[in-house]
C-alpha cells in the first residue's frame, strides 16, 4: 500500500533528521578509517535521497499532485545540504556523497520514468499513391 504525499513527507523528514544526527553523533567512527569515510559519504547520499523525497512530497501536498521536482531548486538544494552534512564529517565523505548521490539521482529518475510516464502513441497516416 502506497503512502500519501503527506505521510511520505513526514516519514522522509524523520529519516533525514535521524541520518543527519547519526552522522554527527558517530563522526569519530566515520573518520576512523578510509572505508568508514566512504560509508559516511554513502550515508550522506541516503540523506540526499530522503531530503529530496521530503521536498518533493511537501510540494506535491502544497501545490497538487501534478507538481514535479526540477533540477533547480529542489535537487540542487537537497544536494547542497547533503554535501554540507557530509563535509561536517570528512572532506572525502563529501566527494563520495556527491558520487553516490548522482548514482541515486539516476536511479530515482529511472524509477520515476517507469512509474509515472505515459506511453507515447504514435499515429502515422499512410497514403497510398496510385499510378
Amino acid at each position: 500500500m502506497a503512502a500519501t504525499s503527506g505521510v511520505s513527507f513526514v516519514l522522509s523528514s524523520i529519516l533525514t533528521v535521524i541520518l543527519f544526527s547519526g552522522m554527527q553523533m558517530y563522526k569519530w567512527w566515520l573518520t576512523s578509517s578510509q572505508l568508514h569515510t566512504v560509508f559516511g559519504g554513502y550515508i550522506g547520499s541516503l540523506l540526499f535521497v530522503f531530503l529530496l523525497t521530503a521536498l518533493s512530497n511537501l510540494e506535491a501536498t502544497v501545490f497538487g499532485k501534478s507538481f514535479q521536482s526540477k533540477l533547480f531548486p529542489e535537487v540542487f538544494v537537497a544536494l547542497v545540504v547533503s554535501l554540507i552534512a557530509s563535509g561536517m564529517v570528512h572532506r572525502v565523505a563529501t566527494t563520495t556523497c556527491f558520487l553516490f548521490s548522482l548514482i541515486g539521482l539516476y536511479y530515482l529518475n529511472r524509477i520515476s520514468q517507469e512509474t509515472y510516464s505515459m506511453p507515447v502513441i504514435s499515429t502515422s497516416i499512410h497514403s497510398k499513391k496510385r499510378k
